[in-house]
């Protein structure tokens, strides 16, 4: 991934050095299992983990310049370790396959990773619980296709996104129990050359389960639940943005991105304020969503295996985990300070008005006795006098005969109270927070 979206903490699990210290890691506790299994002797264990050591710049640099010559990544990394550890290292990969060290090294890499994602979660999770807090009872218009339809509250809005984010915290937790699994079965998975307990021991070792059952690969539909879960996390938080760009439009405005000081919008118009932390947001989920394309069209492989899967992970494991990890701190920063302006909400509440309470009319019509549909001719055409002559509605309305005989002018003007889609609020809270305070 570009630097750009690239953090620190994130993108250092992926860099070479960290490749090779798991390969290293994998190698080390696959080598321990057999000599507890009386497979290997403790000496050359103890020689290797001696003479194992870290892994620099220079060392990954050589690694390289040897699979320029085996064409073969883990070839080149055994033949380091030989040159470094001397004759013990003969007792290294005994029986093993590459994709032991790969897929067990990989999953210890996604689990890791996605614990960063979780951590990040959790902050936007606890930024947008509190904005909804803060919002709570602050009225603004609901819109059903970009159309005012009925008053809803900002911190409604938010509880609806909580609740989504919870989920996805929920699809990330499954993924990383999913993900979580190593083998060391051997070239095609049968044990033929190690014993399962060599495998046991490994994943105990390292945090992994071991793989109840296995090719020379671990399924890759365990890797393809991975980056479906990032890829539905990454298209809520689109969903979340679409709608923050929607509420900064000029005409609208009743929520804006930070604009810090310093910042310029436009290198022609100076007036400009873009919701481009939001469009970028969208932009980034498209990515997540291709990618987790590209893992689903890995789970079909040839016979026990080929590698097909493995050039696309090479790309989409670092891209995938990074740009989440990227998305997520970015949209927590953007929740945290994002402006929110009660009073434009107010104003636009009121730029109809008062027809988005012709529902309560309705319904009030009904209760009294009047057919549905003959009440439905009523407030209809009241509110029509709005579009098309400019007549306020409650005007209308106290002046409509019909409506007369069904209704006094309090009971009409009682319709227009804005504290009746508040008055269950605590009880949507209370479902998604546990608590109304």
């Amino acid at each position: 991934m570009i630097p750009r979206y690239s953090r620190q903490e994130m993108s250092s699990l992926w860099s070479d050095e960290a490749r090779y210290r798991r390969w290293r890691d994998v190698e080390l506790a696959a080598l321990e299992g057999m000599v507890e299994a009386g497979l290997a002797p403790r000496e050359a264990l103890a020689d290797c983990l001696q003479r194992a050591g870290d892994f620099t710049a220079a060392d990954a640099a050589k690694i390289e310049d040897i699979e320029r010559t085996t064409k073969h990544d883990v070839i080149a990394f055994l033949t380091f370790m030989e040159e470094r550890v001397g004759p013990s290292a003969r007792w290294l990969h005994l029986g093993m396959t590459s994709s032991d060290v790969l897929d067990t090294s990989l999953a210890l890499t996604l689990r890791d990773a996605l614990d960063l994602i979780l951590k990040d979660l959790e902050r936007v999770m606890a930024a947008v619980e509190k904005r909804a807090f803060e919002h709570k009872h602050t009225l603004q218009m609901g819109r059903s296709h970009g159309i005012h339809a009925e008053p809803i509250t900002f911190g409604h809005k938010l509880a609806i996104w909580y609740d989504e984010l919870r989920r996805g915290r929920t699809r990330l937790q499954h993924a990383r129990d999913t993900i979580a699994v190593g083998k060391i079965s051997g070239a095609v998975g049968t044990f033929a050359h190690l014993p399962p307990a060599v495998e046991e021991h490994v994943c105990r070792k390292l945090g992994l389960k071991p793989a109840p059952a296995s090719s020379q690969v671990v399924q890759r539909d365990r890797h393809a639940e991975f980056f479906t879960a990032l890829a539905l996390l990454g298209s809520s938080i689109e969903k979340f943005a679409v709608e923050i760009r929607h509420l900064q439009r000029t005409e609208v405005r009743e929520a804006e991105e930070p604009f810090t000081a310093g910042q310029k919008g436009s290198s022609a118009m100076p007036h400009k304020r873009n919701p481009i932390l939001s469009e970028n947001l969208t932009g980034l989920a498209r990515l997540l969503r291709g990618y987790a394309v590209s893992a689903m069209e890995d789970v079909a492989l040839w016979h026990e295996r080929d590698i097909s899967h493995s050039s696309v992970e090479r790309v989409i494991g670092p891209d995938a985990t990074i740009l989440m990890d990227f998305m997520l701190v970015r949209f927590a920063r953007l929740m945290e300070d994002l402006r929110v302006y009660p009073e434009q909400m107010k104003k636009n509440l009121d730029l109809l008005g008062g027809v988005v309470n012709s529902q309560r009319l309705l319904l009030e019509l009904a209760r009294k006795g009047m057919d549905r549909q003959a009440a439905y001719v009523i407030v209809q055409r009241n509110a029509m006098k709005l579009y098309e002559e400019g007549t306020d509605f409650r005007k209308a309305l106290l002046a409509d005969a019909d409506l007369a005989k069904m209704m006094t002018p309090e009971e009409i003007s009682d319709c227009f109270s804005p504290g009746y889609h508040t008055r269950h609020m605590d009880d949507v809270f209370r479902r998604v927070f546990g608590r109304s305070e």
